[in-house]
């Protein structure tokens, strides 16, 4: 063996005892054959599958779980025909029936003619950054949910019904579709706070919205605070008969609560004012006189004598 041999040899053996000695796991895939010329041994400690069990990229396909399989495939095929460099995260099947987080890391070889020799890549264990990533979506997902929602009543708040009836409005002009709003107010609200103290008047709110979102079930109906002791229910798709019966609804659910309301100056028990506004909105209407439309027949409610619905 000459000296240039001997030095390939050892440069070779220690190529291979870097790329053994890592925690990546490297690779080689020959196009033609679609067999694996090489695997590294930390496969077996990985996923628990012997480097010998990996002989064809259908072993690769087939220890792949079945929602990710597909795509996986599919792209890193179409990517490898066109000798593009590519990267791909999916879950590869452990031996003992539990999924791991694989990111494979792939390079194209070409031959001097451009054709594709093979693939040449390193598989990486990113378990824990799928956790954490997923942990910290989820974290996103709570505070987005915390802004949207009144932190005392647990129903949507202010911002909230701004966004949905932007959405619904819009909706509703493109669909030529009429839409109801119920905007109600409890009656002598102040008065019972000084009677019972503010914890006691926070405990109401929370009853008079779990009684709203009753009331206003369907998939689309919407209950918010819009502040103080006033609530707004959007009713997409609701005509005027309609919305009234689910006014009607909402009174008659806080009627049999019978909470206790010395401070009133309707009764002995907690009551509540509502105006109602029903519209098909034309393309250019904007949304906001319809809400002080509202606003306004809910105090013309309060006006005639409280515990009432003003619809006109």
């Amino acid at each position: 063996m000459t000296t240039i041999e001997s030095k390939m040899d050892l440069d070779s053996a220690t190529y291979k005892t870097l790329l053994e000695s890592t925690r990546a796991i490297p690779w080689k895939i020959d196009w033609a054959t679609m067999q694996f010329a090489y695997i590294g041994p930390q496969i077996e400690e990985l996923l628990g599958w012997e480097p010998s069990s990996w002989v064809s990229v259908q072993d690769w396909a087939d220890r792949m779980h079945p929602e990710d399989r597909d795509w996986a495939v599919n792209f890193c095929v179409a990517q490898s025909k066109a000798g593009v460099d590519h990267e791909a995260d999916y879950r590869a099947l452990n031996k003992n029936g539990d999924y791991v987080w694989i990111r494979d890391v792939v390079h194209v070889v070409r031959k001097d003619d451009g054709d594709v020799d093979s693939l040449i890549g390193f598989m990486f264990d990113i378990s824990e950054r799928k956790r954490i990533e997923e942990q910290l979506a989820a974290a996103r997902r709570e505070l987005e949910e915390l802004s949207f929602k009144d932190g005392l009543t647990g129903v949507a708040n202010r911002r909230r019904f701004d966004a949905v009836m932007e959405t619904e409005w819009s909706n509703a002009c493109r669909n030529k579709q009429v839409i109801s709003l119920l905007m109600l107010d409890i009656d002598c609200f102040k008065q019972y706070n000084d009677h019972y103290g503010h914890l006691e008047g926070d405990q109401c709110l929370k009853r008079v919205a779990k009684l709203l979102t009753l009331a206003a079930g369907r998939p689309r109906d919407f209950v918010a605070r819009f502040g103080g002791e006033e609530f707004i229910l959007i009713l997409p798709d609701t005509n005027e008969t309609e919305a009234y019966k689910i006014a009607s609804r909402c009174r008659d659910l806080i009627a049999s609560e019978h909470i206790p309301h010395k401070g009133s100056e309707v009764g002995k028990w907690l009551t509540a004012s509502i105006g109602l506004s029903t519209i098909t909105p034309e393309c250019g209407d904007e949304f906001v006189p319809f809400i002080e439309l509202t606003d306004g027949r809910m105090y013309q409610a309060k006006q005639r004598g409280r515990n009432t619905i003003v619809n006109d």
